[in-house]
């Protein structure tokens, strides 16, 4: 019999499921990249910090050792358990969490409800939601404060925290020591503790019902198996390609399978559900959803097309997938190995300017501590060069620094504006991607520095007319057509941009950043300059980006064209 499901497997892709028991050995894995590892390690650090301050809240708190001590541990009333693990083997599951923390009592059994910790955040503003708040001091849900305008994100992260919660306790249950009002508690990146209602039809798509829906799939998944083991055949599930494939030990064995039929899954972020529509439908590779019509799937949208036995599967189909159009789009964009134009070459292209500025900053833990500048000189100015600058601090970063740090960027920058206005010339500063920038911005002078930018400054420069502060990700997404990502490797690249570190990514710059803030060394001094050279990468691809807008991308096929 192949092993229990785990709870944190409740979401997870079936064929990974199946494949992690059937092929136990390394044969079809790919080790987690540097970055997935780091990622883990945080997330391990985290966990382990929250654990250590529960104890220190809690001294009469045990760790557990496995399920039999979790088992005999809950029989003892112990008001928290850390570490807890349990097993129903006969429903073939099983859970581990950080924490059971006793709620109360039913006859001669004490009740639990099950406490995870994840690293990051799980709430959002939402003006007519409201959470309870508790602590790790006073772990109770009796103790905890009622929050208005707060609600749980909608992020895939987020719901398989809350179906990790509602494993334990259908676990808990079974063992007939579980909360009879469903209560579960997630602690988040800030150390901030959060009770829910599991059973809240508030919890649509996390709710133990749906819990229930893909514990049920999972289980019949893993008897397909015990079958498979037994008389073989068939494999019992096959490959698909989602989001959960970017960070799977086995993408490159189910992405080779894929490409190989080319398979439609691989249009990306389709859904399962819309992928199981397109194949209903015939629509069984990249190709075939392609030579579909977007425009009759648009008139359908919009509700404008009378029924037309020409366009059978796209009338079909566009009454269960909204934006159809943008599906088929990203198909033709595979098709021709190509981006490709949204709209009239007449209507393409960025604003320029005399002196244009390329600005791309560089944070970790939510702090910045690199700004970097292009300034790119298309006429004369006086005392103006095309240069690239960066101002950087390698030390502590408090609040305090960031904030000195940006003032001497925001210095530098304001006296280049005021050289440019002085002559009369025109002045344009562009990035990628406005609300990372102006966060670190905002941020930044909310600790205000003598002499540094207020927030009056910054709304100056933002909303002047004619614009100064252009984001070119918002340029780029009107007018270009790509297969998925829209970010600024996709597209600089497509504009014949290339970095010239092997493997440019923010994430990966975390990494050179730990090394870098070393006691300087060998490794702390090259990891400095591969940061400095990163962020003036970004800040020549943002010029690329719009040299390309303004130039070859209007030669692009238009999406609209037929294959």
């Amino acid at each position: 019999m192949s092993s229990l499901l785990r709870g944190a497997e409740i979401d997870a892709c079936v064929h990974r499921i199946a494949l992690a028991r059937a092929e136990p050995g390394r044969a079809l894995r790919t080790s987690p990249t540097p970055e997935i590892e780091r990622r883990r390690d945080e997330a391990d650090r985290h966990r382990r910090a929250v654990l250590a301050a529960l104890v220190d809240f809690h001294p009469d708190a045990q760790f557990a050792t496995g399920h039999e001590h979790t088992s005999a541990l809950m029989a003892l009333g112990t008001t928290l358990i850390l570490n807890a693990r349990l097993a129903e083997v006969e429903a073939r599951r099983s859970v581990s969490v950080q924490g059971f923390v006793r709620v109360g009592r039913v006859n001669e059994r004490f009740t639990y409800a099950p406490l995870v910790v994840k690293n990051h955040e799980v709430t959002e503003s939402a003006s007519t939601r409201r959470l309870w708040e508790g602590s790790l001091e006073r772990l109770l849900p009796s103790d905890a404060t009622l929050r208005e305008g707060l609600g749980l994100r909608s992020t895939s992260t987020v719901r398989r925290d809350v179906l990790l919660l509602d494993g334990a306790t259908r676990i808990l249950q079974a063992f007939g020591a579980a909360d009879p009002l469903t209560r579960g508690a997630l602690v988040d990146r800030n150390a901030h503790l959060w009770w829910l209602d599991l059973a809240s039809t508030a919890l649509s798509k996390s709710s133990l019902s749906a819990y229930d829906g893909l514990y049920l799939e999972r289980r019949e998944v893993l008897e397909r198996l015990d079958a498979w083991f037994e008389v073989g055949g068939d494999f019992p599930t096959a490959p698909y390609w989602h989001r959960e494939c970017l960070t799977c030990e086995f993408q490159g064995h189910c992405e080779q399978e894929l490409e190989a039929v080319d398979d439609v899954s691989l249009t990306r972020f389709t859904s399962v559900e819309q992928q199981r529509l397109l194949r209903r439908h015939g629509v069984t590779t990249r190709l075939a959803l392609a030579h579909l019509d977007p425009l009759r799937a648009v008139q359908l949208r919009v509700k404008t097309a009378p029924p037309d036995d020409e366009f059978v599967v796209e009338d079909a189909l566009s009454r269960s997938i909204e934006r159809l159009d943008e599906l088929i789009y990203r198909a033709r964009a595979h098709v021709r190995a190509t981006p490709l134009r949204i709209l009239d070459p007449s209507q393409m292209g960025c604003p320029t300017a005399d002196v244009e500025v390329d600005i791309d900053m560089e944070s970790y833990a939510d702090r910045t501590y690199l700004w970097g500048a292009s300034v790119t000189v298309r006429g004369p100015v006086v005392g103006v060069a095309s240069e690239h600058v960066s101002f950087v601090e390698w030390g502590d970063l408090s609040d305090g620094a960031e904030a000195q740090l940006f003032a001497r960027f925001w210095s530098w920058f304001i006296d280049l504006r005021a050289r440019c206005r002085a002559q009369d010339r025109s002045f344009a500063a562009y990035c990628f991607w406005a609300q990372a920038e102006d966060g670190a911005m905002n941020r930044a002078v909310a600790s205000p520095v003598e002499g540094g930018p207020t927030m009056n400054d910054l709304d100056d420069f933002r909303q002047r007319s004619p614009v100064e502060w252009i984001d070119l990700h918002e340029v780029a997404k009107s007018q270009i057509q790509t297969e998925g990502p829209l970010g600024l490797k996709q597209l600089a690249t497509a504009a014949g941009f290339r970095w010239r570190d092997t493997n440019p990514s923010g994430e990966a710059s975390m990494l050179w950043y730990e090394v870098a803030t070393r006691q300087p060394d060998d490794a702390a001094i090259t990891s400095r300059q591969r940061l400095l050279e990163y962020n003036e990468d970004d800040c020549r691809a943002t010029r690329a980006l719009r040299d390309w807008l303004n130039g070859d991308a209007q030669r692009l096929a238009h999406r609209d064209d037929l294959l």
